[in-house]
């Protein structure tokens, strides 16, 4: 099926299932609970964030999972996708097609040329390299080519490229028809359109936007596990197992590892496109070296190197941020309101540190918590649970061995 072997089309049928039914998935609790407002991630724009972040490192793994080349610099690529896409939504047409294709195609030339002259390198020289370029990029993006004033102003600054009633739009026209900004679609199909599903007290969304991205994501993957299988992705891995060998035998790896820098960079130049795509905004911030960490922390939670570690990883990355940005001292008190009023005050006077503003710490231990126990990710950790049952699978099993008579 798909050209897949068994296991790959039983994966990828899996990941399928898990986007399409994300709307149920991510809402386990009944509208208006408090469990529900803590818990359920099943609205529009964290479901679109799942999708498009898993994109973005599904892209990454393929040159860092395969060849061992560790960038600090993709978001860049991310933020470049992004700019390309709102400058065609204000040129051209709210259609996200041609975004969408011009952010893969000018993030793809700029990955080409900044991987022609960070490839030169390897090992961290090679992940600085590409982390000063980012930087470069931000820095243009924020001031150089942000300049209001300048006649050259490409991306707006600090305030970030945005719409405009008198963009030209050249097919679509200068506004809607309300002289309300235009909004972007899918050939008419708005990205913002959600339907509402109430069961009971369950209230489920499925929303456009999320399942063009999801669609998108899922092309995506599937093309990452044609190149993992693929003669070229056994060449990558090849390079990430001893490329100086191979250089020794004569034969030349940079255009192999180009390549996958190109296409890596490609992949985060459409999630920029989507970004965009789902609210036309794009600022530097995207660009910063912030950014880019991040991403490599969302393949390591995953899984470096395998299928679906990246989407893995993404998905725990925006659910546990989302989760516990949200936790605020009144929830913790309501939560612990069963104890004494001293104690309940002395541990929410500790917990205040680690949830909130204060998210960034939770989730660094929990990556710490990943890196100990479990350096192959999430993935690590799902194959050892299988592992554990099958073995206590076969332990429970009866003896069929029969025994001859003495």
């Amino acid at each position: 099926m798909l050209k897949l072997n068994k296991r790959d089309t039983l994966l990828f049928v899996i990941v399928t299932l898990m986007v399409m039914l994300a709307p149920f998935i991510l809402n386990p609790f009944p509208q208006g609970s408090s469990m529900a407002q803590m818990f359920n991630a099943g609205y529009p724009d964290l479901m679109q964030r799942f999708v498009i972040f898993g994109i973005l490192v599904i892209g990454f793994n393929i040159l860092f999972g395969l060849t061992g080349y560790l960038s600090f610099g993709h978001a860049a690529f991310l933020g470049i996708g992004s700019y390309a896409a709102v400058w065609m939504f204000k040129l051209l047409s709210m259609n996200i097609v041609p975004a969408i294709i011009l952010s893969m195609i000018v993030a793809g030339i700029f990955s080409l040329l900044i991987g022609y002259v960070s490839l030169r390198r390897s090992g961290i020289y090679f992940s600085i390299l590409t982390l000063a370029f980012a930087q470069m990029s931000y820095n243009l993006a924020y001031s150089v080519l942000g300049n209001p004033a300048s006649s050259y102003n490409l991306t707006n600054g600090e305030t970030g490229l945005q719409l405009a009633l008198n963009d030209p739009r050249v097919l679509d026209g200068a506004a809607a028809a309300n002289g309300a900004l235009p909004v972007t679609n899918l050939f008419g199909l708005a990205m913002r359109d959600s339907y509402d599903w109430v069961v009971g007290g369950w209230l489920f969304t499925f929303n456009v936007g999320y399942y063009v991205a999801g669609i998108l994501m899922l092309i995506s993957f599937y093309i990452s596990i044609r190149i993992f299988r693929s003669p070229f992705g056994m060449m990558l891995r090849a390079v990430k197992s001893n490329q100086q060998r191979m250089n020794y035998t004569g034969l030349n790896t940079k255009p192999y590892t180009l390549a996958a820098f190109v296409i890596s960079g490609m992949y985060a130049g459409l999630a920029g496109g989507l970004l965009s795509s789902m609210d036309p905004l794009a600022g530097a911030e995207r660009m910063h070296w912030t950014a880019s960490g991040e991403i490599v922390i969302m393949a390591i939670l995953g899984g470096v190197g395998t299928l679906i570690g990246p989407i893995v990883g993404a998905g725990f990355n925006e659910y546990f941020k989302n989760i516990l940005s949200k936790i605020n001292d009144g929830i913790l008190h309501q939560w612990l309101s069963f104890l004494p009023d001293g104690l309940e005050n002395f541990i929410v006077g500790i917990l205040h540190y680690f949830v909130g503003k204060g998210w960034h710490l939770t989730l660094g231990l929990l990556f710490m918590m990943v890196i100990i126990f479990l350096p192959g990710g999430l993935v690590e950790g799902g194959q050892r649970l299988i592992k554990l049952f099958k073995r206590k699978t076969a332990d429970d099993a009866p003896d069929s061995k029969k025994t001859p008579a003495e």
